[in-house]
């Protein structure tokens, strides 16, 4: 289903996309800004946030969360692995696959940044009925899905 506002969008206050723009610029200097003392990159909050929940992905599989190619998955990972943060080893029966997992260090700063995360969540759409919270994720999806 189209919206009649998405196809008819003539200027930047009416697009979309750069309004998402605009909110993710804004989304992430707020959170660099409450999570400053962890002194971490945007990329990296982003990663740790989808390790959060305690279980170890393959790069592919937090290349999928994070919204990032490997290719520039393996920086990030790179810098987080040498601040401690997680380790890097091989798959229970898949020795081919390498898994990502958080180390203590690295929980302590997921856990932060997730609370961050909800907080921040909860201020800016506090006032959004669910179902308008549901209609935000079902256009994020659709934007996902377009750029697949």
């Amino acid at each position: 289903m189209t919206s009649e506002n998405a196809t008819t969008a003539t200027s930047p206050e009416q697009s979309a996309l750069l309004a998402l723009q605009r909110a993710t610029h804004a989304t992430l200097q707020l959170l660099a800004a409450e999570l400053v003392d962890l002194n971490l990159t945007a990329s990296e909050i982003n990663a740790l946030a989808n390790l959060a929940d305690g279980r170890g992905r393959t790069v592919s599989e937090l290349g999928a969360a994070v919204g990032t190619r490997p290719t520039t998955l393996t920086g990030i990972l790179d810098r987080l692995e040498r601040r401690g943060h997680i380790t890097r080893g091989t798959r229970a029966g898949d020795r081919r696959s390498v898994l990502i997992e958080l180390t203590p260090t690295g929980r302590l700063a997921a856990d932060t940044i997730r609370r961050t995360v909800t907080d921040l969540e909860r201020r800016a759409l506090g006032d959004l009925s669910p179902a308008q919270v549901d209609g935000f994720h079902a256009a994020l999806r659709a934007l996902t899905k377009a750029s697949a």
